[in-house]
């Protein structure tokens, strides 16, 4: 789908996660996260000079890189992801394919990033204190190796 253009910029706050054969009978898993970070990718220059040129230094692309996407949510109960972590700490890593999707005020989808053998490669559970009134948030890492923009 092409992202939606439109004068005004979207809201951050409205997006949905979705990752494929995470959950035991393959249906794709979607999340109810708060917060998604790590869309980004890089191709670095390498400087390359040859001896017969002056002091001008070429740049050529190196190789692509992918920086790991961070998802935090509130804990509800729900164990599908947890499952897949406990999948990777056994030995068993279970690459997968996923989509974030932005949507409007509508709740309709306006652009999607979706990302490729994707496999959780850190999980950190919430920080608990009787002292505080604050949701117990827990935050997944998920390693990818591919992210593009469905235009």
């Amino acid at each position: 789908m092409p992202p939606v253009t439109r004068d005004d910029p979207y809201a951050s706050y409205n997006f949905q996660i979705i990752v494929t054969n995470v959950s035991d009978d393959g249906v794709a898993v979607s999340g109810s996260f708060t917060e998604v970070s790590g869309l980004e990718l890089e191709v670095p220059p390498i400087e390359y000079r040859t001896g017969s040129e002056d002091i001008t230094v070429r740049k050529i692309p190196g190789l692509k890189k992918f920086t790991n996407l961070t998802f935090k949510r509130g804990i509800t109960g729900h164990v599908g992801f947890w499952n897949w972590v406990v999948e990777a700490l056994n030995g068993k890593v279970r690459r997968t394919s996923g989509s974030i999707v932005l949507l409007d005020e509508n709740r309709q989808e306006t652009m999607r990033w979706n990302f490729d053998r994707g496999w959780p490669t850190k999980y950190t559970g919430p920080t608990l204190s009787a002292t505080k009134n604050e949701i117990a948030m827990e935050t997944l890492v998920l390693a990818v190796e591919k992210l593009e923009i469905d235009v």
